[in-house]
């Protein structure tokens, strides 16, 4: 479920935030998002795995995936993703006009970052921008629309926060993905993983100093992007870029800083 958490959370950020001050975010909301990320994180590894069953079949880690595997065809996988995006549909339809065309227009990233890999070293990047979408719609969902100068910095520390875990996890496949020759910000960055890491954190934090400070939060918030970026420094410092299993216990372990940013915002606001 790592996955999951890490799309829904800038969702729930942007949700909180939005919400009035001295209240709590709008439980029926984030409850919303959630089974929205649910669905859409299914659905983006379905498409994930339609594109790439011929890749994973010669890598260990994802050789037993249903359509790398023959466990189902691709038509039943054509199936099961109308389902899931049939759901999600209706989870986007109890939001206003504004949120449904700005949630529908995420969809041409969700199909087409699959193929970036093949394409550039920077499939993260498209990731980032695929994955932390909720970052603008949690907000509109609240207010009817985007206020760009609190929804925008929040984007972004979200894609940058991508760029740190998606990259930490592309290590632990680099030496298939240089067999098959697929691409990623792991192999292009190599031994100066951590330096890229670092400067991507930084750019997290001052986005949500900004986002902050464009909607007037308080100390408990910017105590929290504090306690976000000890957490990031400590993931960078003592990250083994050569150790599969090290490099999926600090991806995992982003989780808490989606969590650690959230109650944050909401103490914040209180």
């Amino acid at each position: 479920p790592a996955g999951t958490w890490l799309l829904y959370l800038p969702c729930s950020w942007s949700i909180a935030l939005a919400a009035e001050p001295g209240g709590l975010p709008d439980w029926q909301m984030l409850s919303l998002f959630g089974v929205g990320a649910v669905l859409m994180r299914g659905a983006g590894c379905t498409v994930n795995d339609m594109w790439d069953r011929d890749f994973d079949r010669k890598v260990a880690r994802t050789a037993s995936r249903p359509l790398a595997a023959g466990d189902i065809s691709t038509f039943q996988s054509f199936v099961f993703l109308g389902g899931q995006l049939s759901l999600a549909l209706c989870v986007l339809l109890c939001l206003n006009y504004y949120s449904i065309i700005l949630g529908a227009a995420s969809l041409s990233l969700v199909v087409t970052y699959p193929l970036m890999k093949r394409i550039t070293y920077w499939p993260q990047l498209v990731l980032g921008l695929t994955f932390n979408w909720g970052a603008l719609l949690g907000w509109s969902a609240i207010k009817g629309s985007c206020e760009w100068s609190v929804c925008l910095p929040l984007y972004l520390s979200g894609v940058m926060w991508t760029l740190v875990y998606d990259t930490i996890y592309a290590h632990q496949d680099k030496r298939d993905d240089i067999m098959i020759g697929v691409k990623s910000t792991a192999l292009q960055f190599q031994e100066d993983t951590k330096l890229w890491l670092s400067g991507f954190s930084l750019a997290m934090l001052l986005s949500l100093c900004v986002t902050g400070m464009n909607c007037n939060q308080t100390f408990p918030y910017y105590s929290a992007v504090a306690a976000v970026g000890a957490h990031l420094a400590h993931q960078i410092y003592t990250l083994d870029i050569d150790k599969p299993e090290d490099c999926w216990k600090k991806f995992a372990s982003n989780r808490t800083v989606g969590i650690l940013l959230f109650t944050g915002i909401v103490l914040g606001n209180l």
